[in-house]
Formats: structure tokens, C-alpha cells, sequence
């Protein structure tokens, strides 16, 4: 699927117009055999790793960006990827670690030029041709970033995997080298937290995330 003619305007579902060329042009490290082309995971994950940037706090105007620089570092390290969980997890903690780089970096930078800390603009505009329709779904957009963004850390990691992205507790528990007991705890408390979060967001703006 060609992506250079897409728009720049997107919700978080629509695919980056990123391509995998480019991101093959930015490293010269050659894919070792035993996993996928790079083509291939690109056009697979593409979609998947833009959503996780933008949930885990990328404002819009980074996110591609981001996504790239997240499958420049994939195709640098597709040679450590070991099957410890599914290819589709372990990008995502590639992703966590790209994200995590970029919010410290906007965040100093911000903090030199005296601006504000904040580094998510939570806005998200909906294509489409059903004005309420793209109304309520930028509503919940906006609220879902917004909440995910005020999650602690730890938990927003294993609530986007297990609950937004349906991986199975057990490939999160061998992913991130916990034991099952210590995913399914943190994702109670984690969902705990988003629906207390939503409920003060809901009390506060008026907002409703059906």
C-alpha cells in the first residue's frame, strides 16, 4: 500500500505516510534471515507502532517522526530479537523506548526555551463524512489520550499491550521478564486508574467516553 499520497491530516487508527524505504535508506544493516523481511514487518506494524506513539504520549505533529525512528531502531536490532514474546510486542517495547527518549528530550527542551511542560497535545482530527460521528469519536480520542497520558508509567505500558492491543498476560509476563502474578496486579491497578482518571475527566469537561 502506498503511503506517500495520504494526507497529513489522520486519526490515530490511519496509517503514517511513512514508507519502508525510507527507513531503509537511514541504516545500512542488512536483516538477518530467520526473521521477517523489513518490508514485511513494516507494512504489518506500521499502523500499530504510530497508534502506540500517540497513545504513549507523542503529541501529533512528532508522531511520525517517532514512528520513524522507531523502525530505524528496529531494523538496527532485528538481529537480537530472540521470540521470547510475538515480533508485535517486542516492537512495541522499541516503541517505549523511542517514546520515553523523545518526551525527555521535548521536555528539556521546553524547559530551556521556558515553555510549558506539557508535551501532548491531546487534539486529534477525525477523517470521515459523518459530522457527529467524527465529533464523538475525536471526543473519545481526546479523552483516551489524555488519560493514558496522566497514567503512571509502568501501568499505562501493561494496560495499551493487554487491553488496547489484546496481548495475552503471559507473552507481557516473558516480554518484560515478570511473573504472571505481577502482570495481572499491575493491570488491576492499571485499569483502576484509568477509570478513576476518566471519571475526573468526565466531571471536569463535561466529557462522556461511550
Amino acid at each position: 500500500m502506498a503511503r506517500a499520497s495520504r494526507t497529513a491530516v489522520h486519526s490515530e487508527d490511519e496509517p503514517s505516510r511513512l514508507r519502508a524505504s525510507d527507513v531503509r535508506e537511514a541504516t545500512r544493516v542488512e536483516n538477518p534471515a530467520d526473521v521477517p523481511s523489513f518490508d514485511a514487518i513494516y507494512d504489518q506494524h506500521v499502523d500499530f507502532v504510530y497508534r502506540s506513539v500517540r497513545r504513549l504520549g507523542v503529541a501529533e505533529e512528532a508522531a511520525e517522526d517517532v514512528t520513524q525512528e522507531v523502525f530505524i531502531t528496529v531494523h538496527r536490532k532485528l538481529d537480537t530479537f530472540e521470540g521470547r514474546s510475538s515480533l508485535k510486542t517486542w516492537i512495541f517495547g522499541v516503541a517505549h523506548g523511542v517514546v520515553r527518549n523523545h518526551r525527555r528530550s521535548a521536555k528539556r527542551a521546553r524547559e530551556r526555551d521556558g515553555g510549558s511542560t506539557e508535551d501532548m497535545e491531546i487534539a486529534d482530527p477525525i477523517t470521515g463524512n459523518d459530522p457527529l460521528r467524527q465529533a464523538e469519536r475525536s471526543e473519545a480520542v481526546q479523552i483516551l489520550h489524555a488519560v493514558l497520558d496522566a497514567m503512571d508509567e509502568d501501568k499505562r505500558e501493561v494496560f495499551l499491550l493487554a487491553d488496547l492491543e489484546k496481548v495475552p498476560p503471559a507473552e507481557i509476563a516473558s516480554f518484560k521478564g515478570m511473573k504472571l502474578f505481577t502482570v495481572y496486579s499491575r493491570l488491576r491497578a492499571a485499569r483502576a486508574q484509568f477509570k478513576k482518571l476518566a471519571s475526573r475527566y468526565r466531571t471536569t469537561h463535561g466529557w462522556r467516553m461511550s
